[in-house]
This record gives structure tokens, C-alpha cells and sequence, in this order.
């Protein structure tokens, strides 16, 4: 069966679209606002249905997190946890880098990885002068890990965040699933590997052992009282979070309920002369990246502009055969397929699309819960390659050649980022094949 007219242009407008934020010629939010605004105009979708494709929730979940690491930022706290990974190396450089990069994956699974970036990278930098630690290795590090592990866990990165919306994936089934280990445990697994192989590839004669400059460096918090606040908030945000399915209300209501209260308590404090390092509500709304937020709101409208006009149902009926006949050959092939794609095309429009065209598959008989972990980490693997499909690496780079002020070259990039990428997407692989695919294969 054929594609209709409005099939055709469907696709044209979404494939144009994703075109335009590869190649970066216009503002990417642009891009897809438009892509929208075209759909609707002819036909594709009303504009009440392009609001209605939208999962408010997730934006939701965005803002109230985003929020509380605004402040979490301003606490102090990563400059102090930069200088207790400094003690815990023993002043070894690539020990360093190596501590430094596990502390951002960890901080990734709640925080947004374009975040974590920003706060980690300004603190980790002092550090890499006092070792004579080249600035581009280390950030790229703290990017690729930033971006590594903001999908072991459901609030870290807006992927997860999509799971839970396409799949209802909620808290603790990316940490145990159907009775095996998900997300996190795959994922802290070949993350801490790919760490291991990376200090043996690039790491362990770099830089120069701590001297008598770095062991002087110190970060107090000076403002306790704050920290304390801005990280309690946190804490107590995530673990109602964790707890959604009995408190019985949306994600995004709870991260936003957080965020209020943090704002409310250190206004108020503020005010007070209570706390003086807290930022301003009007500092915090600032520093948002509200153009991520309006580009996500996009993407799921373009998405859901397929979806409507059943153009995954027909994705889905032309890849059903090739699961049916060999389920794990699918997988792999689906896997390894990705991995390329999302290097070059941005991974959030490219995960959300695959995780409703599983939907689909789903709906016709094939186990979807495998496929769509597999979508969820090779998307997320693979777009660590280039800076094309993570937006966080080309903030990590942004401030590398800003530190050592020249251009990095694609060569030394790709040097870094091809190594991280494969043998990151090598480890999971064999992980999610023993543990999630092969079980359904019979």
C-alpha cells in the first residue's frame, strides 16, 4: 500500500527538518518550530492536536529539574566535590580525570547532562592546571560521560524521560526489571570499563603528579546553610520522585512541586539574611535553556505528526518480519544501525521516533520492552561519536578550546570520541544481549 499525498509531505517536512538541525545552518529550535508550524498548515495535524502530541509532563520534569541544579550549581558543592575527587586520586593526573568523570556520570543520572557540563567542567579546570592536564581530553571526558550516564536512570536526560512517556517506564525499572538488572546496573557496568580502558588508552602517563600548588587547592562551602537546602530539596524531590506510583501523581507535578519550594525557602531565607549565596528566582529563569525546552516541546509534535498519520505503523509493519524470523538478529541489527545514525542526526528525535515505531511492534505481538532498551542505550552510546548528535559535547568542546584558546581538530576529536564510543557500545551490547534480548528470543 502506498503512502497518501499527506504521508509524502509528512515525511518531507519531518526529514527537512531533522536535516536543518544536523546541519546547523539555522537555530535548531527554529528548525523545528517551523517543521511544526508546516505540518499543521497542511493538514498533517491541528493545532490542537500538534498541543495535544506534546507530553507536558516530561517539559515538566525538565523545568523543575533544571530549576533545582540551578541552584544546586550556586551551592558550592561541585567545587568541593571536584576537590575531594583530587584527594581521592592520590594527585594523579589520570587517576584525576578518571574520578572526575565518574563523579559527573553519577551527577548525570539526575541532572541534565548540558548541566552537569557547566557545573563540573568551570571546577574541574583549575585542577587540570595545577596537574598540567590538557584541557581538551579532560572535558571531553566530563562530556561524553555527562552524556553516558544521563540514561541509567529515569531523570537524568530527556531519553529516559521519553521511555517513560512512549513506554511508562518509572523509577525503579531502570533499576530491576521482569526480573533482571535494567538501566543503571548495565550502564554503571560498561561505563566503569570504558573508563578503565579509556585511562589505559589516553590517561595514565598524562599530565604531571600533584605537587605542593595542587595540594594547597580548597574549596569550602561558604554558605552551609544553603547547600544544605539546595541539596536536601534535591534529595527529598527525586526520592518522591522514586516513590510517583504511591503518591499517585505525574512526574513533572512532583519536580515542580520541588522546585517551588526551593524557591519559596530561599527567597524567603534570602529576604532574611539568612543564606546569602542563594541566587535569584529571576537569575535562575534566566540561566533556563529555554530554547531546549521549546525544541523538545517541537519534537514531539514532529513525532507525533508521523505517529497521527500512521506512517510508524507502516515502519513497523516493514520491520515486524525481520524480529519475527530472528528477534535477536533484529536487535542487533536495530543496535548497531543507531549506533552511526545518532552520531550524525541529533539522538532525541531520532530515540523518540524508534520508541514509537517499538510501540507499534508491540501492538502486533513483538516483545518491545528488549528492543526499546536497546534504542535507549545505543541512541544514547552513539551519540557520543561527533558533536552533531549530542548538543552536551559541543558545549564540552566550546569550553576546551576556550580554556587552551584554539580549534580543536575533528582528527583529535575523533581520537577521544570514536575510542569512548565503541568500546562503550561494545560492553552494552554484549550486556544487553545476555540479559534482555536472548531471553526473548525463543
Amino acid at each position: 500500500m502506498g503512502l497518501t499525498l499527506v504521508q509524502w509531505m509528512t515525511l518531507l517536512v519531518f526529514f527537512v527538518t531533522i536535516a536543518a538541525v544536523v546541519v546547523n545552518k539555522l537555530d535548531a529550535t527554529v528548525a523545528a518550530l517551523l517543521g511544526v508550524v508546516v505540518m499543521i498548515w497542511m493538514g498533517t495535524m491541528s493545532e490542537v492536536e500538534a498541543a495535544n502530541l506534546v507530553d507536558w509532563n516530561v517539559m515538566a520534569i525538565l523545568v523543575g529539574i533544571w530549576i533545582m541544579a540551578g541552584y544546586f550549581g550556586r551551592s558550592g558543592v561541585p567545587s568541593w566535590l571536584s576537590v575531594q575527587s583530587l584527594k581521592l586520586s592520590g594527585g594523579k593526573p589520570g587517576l584525576l580525570v578518571m574520578v572526575l568523570s565518574m563523579l559527573t556520570g553519577l551527577l548525570s543520572m539526575f541532572i541534565d547532562n548540558v548541566v552537569c557540563i557547566l557545573m563540573m567542567a568551570p571546577v574541574a579546570l583549575p585542577l587540570a592546571r595545577a596537574l598540567k592536564i590538557p584541557a581538551t581530553p579532560l572535558v571531553l571526558m566530563i562530556g561524553f560521560s555527562a552524556n553516558f550516564m544521563g540514561t541509567a536512570m529515569l531523570l537524568g536526560d530527556l531519553p529516559p524521560q521519553m521511555l517513560h512517556s512512549v513506554a511508562g517506564a518509572e523509577f525503579f525499572d531502570f533499576i530491576w526489571q521482569h526480573g533482571r538488572p535494567s538501566s543503571f546496573p548495565i550502564l554503571l557496568f560498561s561505563f566503569t570499563l570504558t573508563l578503565a580502558f579509556m585511562y589505559f588508552y589516553g590517561f595514565r602517563n598524562i599530565g604531571m603528579p600533584a605537587g605542593d600548588g595542587a595540594a594547597s587547592i580548597k574549596s569550602d562551602i561558604k554558605d552551609p546553610l544553603f547547600a544544605f537546602i539546595a541539596v536536601g530539596m534535591f534529595l527529598l524531590t527525586v526520592f518522591a520522585m522514586a516513590m510517583r506510583e504511591y503518591l499517585g501523581m505525574k512526574l513533572g507535578f512532583i519536580a515542580l512541586t520541588g522546585a517551588v519550594i526551593l524557591v519559596l525557602i530561599c527567597e524567603i531565607l534570602s529576604a532574611n539574611n539568612k543564606i546569602k549565596d542563594a541566587p535569584s528566582f529571576e537569575h535562575i529563569v534566566q540561566d533556563l535553556d529555554w530554547r531546549a525546552v521549546f525544541f523538545y516541546i517541537a519534537l514531539f509534535a514532529l513525532v507525533g505528526g508521523l505517529e497521527k498519520t500512521h506512517i510508524l505503523d507502516m515502519l513497523a509493519n516493514w520491520m515486524k518480519p525481520i524480529f519475527v524470523s530472528n528477534y535477536a538478529l533484529g536487535a542487533t541489527l536495530l543496535y548497531w544501525i543507531t549506533i552511526p545514525i545518532v552520531g550524525i542526526v541529533e539522538h532525541d528525535a531520532y530515540i523518540l521516533t524508534f520508541l514509537n515505531t517499538i510501540k507499534e511492534l508491540g501492538a502486533q505481538g513483538i516483545p518491545p520492552w528488549p528492543l526499546w532498551w536497546v534504542v535507549l542505550w545505543a541512541g544514547t552510546l552513539g551519540s557520543n561519536l561527533t558533536v552533531a548528535g549530542a548538543p552536551a559535547l559541543y558545549v564540552a568542546l566550546r569550553i576546551a578550546e576556550k580554556e587552551e584558546d584554539r580549534k580543536v581538530s575533528l582528527r583529535e576529536f575523533l581520537s577521544w570520541s570514536v575510542a569512548f564510543c565503541l568500546v562503550s557500545s561494545f560492553i552494552t551490547y554484549i550486556l544487553a544481549m545476555l540479559i534482555w534480548v536472548l531471553p526473548y528470543s525463543n
